[in-house]
């Protein structure tokens, strides 16, 4: 799994590439979303398009960042979601409390005047 970041506007677009599971990265993603919300960075994009699949950890570290996120003033949006996370999200019921996106810029102008 590799993990980047960039900014776009007032909002940090988080690019992870690979499976996300326990044995394959989780910990390592949970402690970079973790970072970016210390940084004061609350208004973040997962793009997660290169992401064939993520387990309950990973997920598990998503909602935790949302709720973190939240809570400060800010949120976490899903970007490019692939087939296998979206079942997991469905299944979960966790499809509509994310906002997701097809579009990046979609993605980033949803935070409003945060993005532009």
């Amino acid at each position: 799994m590799n993990i980047s970041e960039r900014a776009a506007g007032g909002v940090t677009i988080v690019e992870v590439e690979g499976r996300i599971t326990i044995q394959d990265g989780a910990d390592e993603f949970h402690a970079f979303l973790r970072r970016v919300l210390h940084q004061r960075r609350f208004n973040v994009v997962l793009n997660l398009e290169r992401v064939p699949y993520i387990d309950s950890t990973a997920l598990g570290a998503i909602v935790r960042a949302y709720t973190t996120a939240t809570r400060l003033g800010g949120t976490v949006k899903l970007l490019h979601v692939t087939g296998r996370v979206q079942e997991l999200l469905v299944i979960t019921r966790l499809a509509a409390v994310f906002d997701s996106f097809d579009a990046e810029a979609d993605a980033v102008r949803s935070f409003g005047a945060v993005g532009a």
